[in-house]
């Protein structure tokens, strides 16, 4: 059933009762909520528990450039239901007569399943654009060639899968709702995109350290104010993470984070992370993060040796860890929670958990509120080291698990990317803000946007970036339904200030402008039921 996706916003509709339900909230609005002191507060929706599965490096097009058509190849036939709404994709024209110097070429098939990496830095992304011709991405986003078995091509940059590959994400978009006008909150990789995510906030970074004394690599921070303080463009590591191993950086004790403000409020959180738990203790003390998987592991991957050397990736990725760079939310040394019931409260962990803590807290009955959930690298769907097998596999155990539990009736999941990669997509962002730095390109040298539009002190934060995949998976999403609200990443940071009512990150957060993603959710009609999924397939089970 498709449901009236009438948009006076669900918050409006649902807020309307809240005088009368006060009393009752905790108790009669989802029949399960605890009664105790400790009782998490209340909600602006019926959303009371908020899971964000973030994964790793594609653009719209990448996955959803040709749905909801696939190709009906490769023994995964797909058939899109009646009266599925359009996209903004690749049109024939688009497929044929491309802009590009290489036309977009359909990836499928076991041997095409692990490719190699596209460049995905800050300058690249918005070279590719080219003013917004979305024309250059070979020339600029093209990965360096990577040894066999994985995937190359010339023009690989151009590469997209269908739902014969990604089935799994298409039919959660055919059950549930899904967006096609959803960015990166600025251009660049992944610790940008991880950083918008929990704050809507790149600058106020200090580059702090280097091993061995060594120089400060260029092009990762933007100095603005001449102190070694600006805005991070690039994946520097984290400071004082015990597993960061490189150049590193943090924000200062001024900036504030999500998890801030959730902690605030004494709303349950928490950052859950593959690897994340130590392997090992140093004689210091110190951490170690040893654990590691063979890449491809679906496709039969053998590591770094055998009929499928793949080679093999550490779990733990510390620049795909946001928390990590703020002196208020950082658990540098790993440290585990002091008991399950704790999990999502302040203890020793200080809200920085392995993704094992998630499960040990979910199924004791002590899901937080909101949770954020990064699978171990080989599984986040980042090329050169994951791929989109392995990424269905995380996506549908995990959902499988969340739609078990007995408080799936008041949750929403929010699967969503941190960057593009640099893969092709043919819709160019708005700019909602400019900057004026070296680093900036697309109109140009030295600018992105409007320069005058950039306020001096918070340069290289150019935005919106690249168009990323956004799904939401709830009893309360639309069915079979596509958004085209403009929307980016700090619009699931904005869900989560508006239903919590913590307040906003301020010092000109992305947040104050985001746009909503209440019109994917609606609170009046019937709910949806769970849809189970093979995790090899993606098909429904």
């Amino acid at each position: 059933m498709v449901r009236t996706p009438g948009v006076e916003a669900p918050f409006t509709r649902w807020q309307r009762f809240a005088a009368v339900l006060a009393a009752l909230v905790l108790v009669a609005a989802c029949g399960h909520r605890p009664t105790s002191p400790s009782a998490e507060p209340a909600t602006a929706t019926p959303i009371h528990h908020l899971v964000v599965i973030f994964e790793e490096n594609v653009s719209f097009d990448h996955y959803f450039g040709t749905y909801p058509r696939a190709a009906g190849v490769d023994g995964q036939p797909l058939t899109a239901k009646p009266a599925t709404p359009a996209v903004d994709g690749l049109t024939p024209e688009l497929l044929t007569h491309n802009p590009n110097s290489v036309q977009p070429m359909r990836l499928g098939g076991p041997g095409q399943i692990v490719t190699c990496d596209q460049d995905h830095e800050y300058q690249a992304e918005q070279l590719a654009f080219n003013g917004g011709a979305m024309d250059r991405f070979v020339e600029h986003t093209e990965g360096d060639p990577c040894p066999a078995p994985s995937f190359n091509a010339p023009g690989l940059v151009m590469g997209y899968y269908d739902g014969n590959t990604v089935t799994a994400l298409w039919n959660y978009a055919q059950h549930y709702s899904m967006s096609d006008n959803f960015y990166n909150t600025t251009f660049g990789p992944s610790s940008p995109g991880h950083i918008n995510l929990v704050s809507g906030q790149t600058h106020g970074v200090t580059k702090k350290f280097m091993p061995g004394g060594q120089p400060f690599p260029p092009h990762m921070v933007v100095d603005d104010t001449g102190n070694g303080q600006g805005t991070l463009i690039n994946d520097s590591q984290p400071l004082g993470d015990d597993c960061s191993s490189r150049d590193q950086v943090q924000f200062s004790a001024d900036n504030k984070n999500i998890g801030d403000l959730l902690t605030a409020k004494g709303v349950t959180w928490g950052w859950f992370q593959g690897g994340f738990r130590p392997t090992n203790r140093r004689p210091d003390g110190t951490a170690e993060c040893g654990a590691t998987h063979n890449i491809g592991e679906t496709l039969g991957g053998t590591g770094k040796t055998g009929a499928l050397p793949f080679g093999t990736k550490p779990d733990y990725v510390p620049h795909h860890e946001p928390f990590q760079y703020y002196p208020s939310t950082a658990n540098p040394h790993h440290l585990p929670p002091s008991a399950t019931d704790q999990i999502g409260h302040g203890d020793q962990a200080n809200h920085q958990y392995d993704l094992s803590d998630f499960w040990a807290a979910a199924d004791g009955g002590h899901l937080p509120a909101v949770s954020f959930l990064k699978p171990p690298a080989y599984q986040n769907g980042h090329a050169g080291y994951s791929d989109p097998l392995d990424e269905q596999r995380f996506l549908v155990e995990t959902i499988n698990h969340l739609q078990r539990l007995p408080q799936w009736r008041d949750t929403a999941i929010v699967v969503a990317y941190d960057d593009s990669d640099g893969w092709y997509d043919h819709k160019p962002s708005p700019i909602v803000t400019s900057s004026a730095t070296p680093e900036d390109a697309l109109n140009g040298p030295g600018r992105c946007g409007d320069p005058a539009a950039a306020p001096a002190a918070y340069q290289g934060r150019c935005g919106y970036g690249p168009r990323l995949p956004l799904l939401v998976i709830s009893p309360y999403a639309r069915t079979n339904f596509v958004d085209h609200t403009l929307t980016d990443q700090t619009s699931i940071l904005r869900f989560i200030e508006d239903n919590w009512s913590t307040g906003r990150i301020g010092d000109h957060s992305f947040d104050e402008r985001a746009g909503a993603l209440t019109g994917m959710l609606d609170f009046t009609g019937p709910t949806q039921p769970a849809l189970a999924l093979d995790p090899r397939t993606g098909n429904p089970q």
